[in-house]
C-alpha cells in the first residue's frame, strides 16, 4: 500500500476501469482479485411470447429457442420485461396451459428477476398516441413503450414485424 491509503488506491483502480483498463489485486506476488472494465451490453425487451413459449409443451423448437433467450439475457443481466408482459404470462400459462397457480406465481417471481418495466401515466398515455398515430394495438404500443423506456435497443416478438425499427426499438422475431 501507498501512503494513500486504501481508499485513494480503489479509487485510482476504479478509475483505471472507467478508462477501459484491468487491474489486478496481489499479495505477495500473487493475483487475489481483479478489476475489470464494464462493458455495457445492450438491453433486450422480450414480450410475453418469448416467456409463453418456454412453458409450451406443444411447440417444442420455439420452446427450445425461448429457454435460450431467457438464461441468456439473464446470465447477461440484458433482459428486460415490464408489469404487463408478467400479468400476460400468468393469465396465458394458468389459462392456456392449465398451469398450476402456484407454479405459475413461481415462474413470475423468476421472471421478476429481468430488469422490470413499470409504466406511470405518461407511458400509458404515450401507448394511447402510438396506438392512435401508427395503428398498432394498444397493448403492442405500450410494449413499444416499455422497451423504449426501459433503454432497449432489441424487442424480440413475434407480435410485430421482423426488422422493423421503431423510435429507436429493432423488432426481432427470434423464432424465424
Amino acid at each position: 500500500m501507498t501512503p494513500d491509503g486504501p481508499k485513494t488506491n480503489f479509487s485510482r483502480l476504479l478509475e483505471l476501469a472507467q478508462k477501459g483498463e484491468e487491474s489486478v489485486i496481489t499479495r505477495s506476488s500473487r493475483p487475489k482479485a481483479r478489476i475489470e472494465p464494464r462493458t455495457k451490453l445492450p438491453l433486450t425487451f422480450l414480450d410475453t411470447n418469448i416467456l409463453v413459449y418456454a412453458e409450451d409443451q406443444s411447440e417444442q423448437v420455439k420452446r427450445k429457442r425461448a429457454v435460450q433467450l431467457i438464461l441468456e439475457h439473464k446470465r447477461k443481466r440484458t433482459g428486460v420485461v415490464s408489469l404487463q408482459v408478467l400479468q400476460e404470462f400468468f393469465t396465458t400459462v394458468t389459462r392456456k396451459f392449465k398451469l398450476d397457480l402456484g407454479v405459475a406465481r413461481y415462474k413470475v417471481e423468476f421472471h421478476s428477476r429481468f430488469i422490470v418495466g413499470e409504466p406511470i401515466v405518461t407511458d400509458i398515455l404515450a401507448a394511447i398516441d402510438i396506438h392512435r398515430i401508427y395503428g398498432f394495438s394498444y397493448w403492442d404500443a405500450l410494449i413499444l413503450r416499455m422497451a423504449k423506456q426501459t433503454g432497449c435497443r432489441v424487442l424480440l416478438t413475434e407480435d410485430l414485424q421482423h426488422g422493423q425499427v421503431f423510435d429507436g426499438v429493432r423488432i426481432v422475431n427470434p423464432f424465424l
